[in-house]
Formats: structure tokens, C-alpha cells, sequence
């Protein structure tokens, strides 16, 4: 069945095409014979008891003179223009983040907004997690120094990081001899109003960190993300490179502990991070991306599940 997808994304100007999963989750759809449209979360407004965004249609390619072409904008009822809304602008998850899911959930009952914007809004990555604490390394969220020290002292080599960063930024190591502890916490208590998230460090990081995709609950694949040389950081944005995998008992263990409940939630679309096979350490669930990179590896097809999972979820609302 032909659907109406509005992305609510960054610019397209913007991607990197050869790895962007939503670009890849767009040209799947538009195989498929759906139509597509594209607006910045900007452009989201209220009015007369109704959520309106400008939107383009759009055309999507790979190569070529360019990578994507507008038709001309229209304003899009999303409560009844469109069939979807995919809701994939990258974070920060900050309150222009949280204000768009607010104004979503008021589109929900009629239209699927994947990933549910009410889950998105009550499952910060850094926070959520704290729910499957028995699979996480040793943490701590606070702003003191004191506890930074104690946690420290405990752990002898541990991580700082924001609370609510993304792509690896801003991620710390700090030794066992405490240099620069201070002085860290200092300038991150300057520039964020939230808490700070510690932990021990891995040193399996240096084999690397897996990014597991889950559709609908299930697995769908997974790509381990190896740090550059001198790096602690896998993350493929901050130059972190991808090596085929499988997964270990440890992580089927995580996945089946976290499957029902992402699809209860309505999180359809999840990238989970491991490190060392067992450790736990985020739930993407704002904007997850990888799946270039698997379905490179693997020979597989996300988009294709992400779609089914989406026409699933469509015909289970129906009446009847």
C-alpha cells in the first residue's frame, strides 16, 4: 500500500549521503513506491487545535547531479495529510528536541510518528539505560566534584561525559592520577545545567564497540566500531571505522531483555551500544544510524524491516 511519509530530519543539503541512515530509509521508501516529503523540525507549528508543517515533496537518488530534488512546498496537515511521520532529526535532545515530540503526540492517534514521540521524550539515552542497570560497567550521574573523586578513587580509570551529547562529543578519560578531573568538571558544570555521567573505563573499547539495530524489538544486525589510534572514541562520525560481527551470548542476553519492551513503547527503530560483549552503555532511540554500514557487511536490508515493521504497526490501528 502507498504511504504519505513526512521525515522530520536536518537539511538534506546537509548528509552525508554514502552513510546516512535516514537517506537510506528514504530511498527504500521511495522504491517501494511511497511518497515522501521532507521538513526541518522548525517548521513545525500549532494552530486551530492542529500540528502544520511546511513541507517539500521530495525525490530522492544516489549519484547524479544531485542527491535529492523539491517539488514545491505545501503546508501538510500531519494529523491528516500524511500516514507517517518518521522523526529523525539528529540531536541534541534539547528542548526544541523535546517540543517537537509534545507537539507530535498530539498527531499520534491518527498518524504513526516512528520513533513514538512520548517513548523518545521519556527515554533520554544516557537515562534510560539506567533501567538495565544489571547490564552496565559502573556509573555515576552528578555535578560534584566530591563523588567525581570517589568514583574515581573506586574505579582508578573512568569516563566523563555529557549527559545528553551525541556522535562522541566531549568524551573524556581521566587516569587514575586525577589530572584534569578538576578542571573538567569545573568547565562541564559551566556549560550544562544537567548532571554529568562517569564510568569505569572499558579497556575492551580498544576491540571495539558494538552498535546493535533493533526493528520492532528484534535484532536486525549489527557493525563493531573500532577507535582510531590514540582514540577512545568508536564512533564512526568521529573517525571510527566498521568491521563485520556477530553477536555474543552476552549481547543476545541484553537484546532479549530490552526487545519486548522497545516494542511495547512503539521504538521501532533502536541502535544499543556494547562494549566487550556485555556492557551496556546507551539506547539510541532519537536518531539512530548504522545501518548503512551493517547491511554493507551483512548483505542485508534494514530499511526493508523498518518499512514492514511501519506497515505492521498501520494495519494493526486499523478497525476491524
Amino acid at each position: 500500500m502507498p504511504l504519505r511519509i513526512a521525515f522530520q530530519m536536518d537539511p538534506l543539503d546537509r548528509i552525508n549521503v554514502a552513510g546516512d541512515s535516514t537517506f537510506a530509509l528514504m530511498l527504500k521508501a521511495q522504491a517501494l513506491g511511497h511518497a515522501l516529503f521532507h521538513y526541518v523540525p522548525q517548521d513545525l507549528t500549532y494552530a486551530d487545535g492542529r500540528v502544520w508543517a511546511m513541507a517539500h515533496p521530495v525525490t530522492v537518488q544516489r549519484g547524479g547531479d544531485g542527491h535529492f530534488s523539491f517539488g514545491d512546498p505545501r503546508v501538510l496537515d500531519l494529523g491528516s495529510d500524511v500516514d507517517v511521520v518518521m522523526m529523525r532529526q539528529d540531536p541534541p535532545f534539547d528542548l526544541g528536541y523535546i517540543t517537537a515530540t509534545h507537539l507530535l503526540e498530539r498527531i499520534s492517534e491518527t498518524t504513526l510518528v516512528v520513533n513514538d514521540p512520548r517513548a523518545v521524550r521519556n527515554a533520554p539515552e544516557k537515562l534510560w539505560v539506567l533501567d538495565f542497570a544489571r547490564f552496565m560497567p559502573p556509573t555515576a550521574i552528578t555535578r560534584s566534584l566530591g563523588v567525581a573523586r570517589k568514583f574515581l578513587a573506586d574505579h582508578g580509570d573512568i569516563v566523563l561525559k555529557p549527559l545528553h551529547g551525541f556522535a562522541g562529543g566531549s568524551v573524556f578519560r581521566i587516569g587514575a592520577d586525577g589530572r584534569n578531573l578538576s578542571a573538567l568538571i569545573e568547565q562541564f558544570n559551566s556549560t550544562y545545567v544537567e548532571p554529568h555521567m562517569l564510568q569505569k573505563f572499558l579497556p575492551e573499547i580498544a576491540q571495539g564497540d558494538k552498535r546493535i539495530v533493533l526493528v520492532d524489538g528484534e535484532v536486525a544486525g549489527a557493525v563493531n566500531r573500532v577507535p582510531a589510534a590514540g582514540e577512545i572514541r568508536s564512533n564512526l562520525a568521529v573517525g571510527g571505522s566498521g568491521q563485520k560481527t556477530e553477536l555474543t551470548d552476552g549481547e543476545r542476553e541484553i537484546c532479549a531483555a530490552l526487545g519486548p519492551e522497545l516494542k511495547q513503547r512503539g521504538l521501532l527503530f533502536v541502535g544499543i551500544d556494547v562494549i566487550g560483549g556485555r556492557w551496556l552503555t546507551e539506547i539510541n532511540v532519537t536518531s539512530p544510524t548504522g545501518i548503512v554500514a551493517i547491511d554493507a557487511f551483512n548483505g542485508t536490508d534494514t530499511p526493508a524491516l523498518v518499512w514492514q515493521a511501519v506497515e505492521r504497526r498501520l494495519s494493526d490501528r486499523k478497525p476491524g
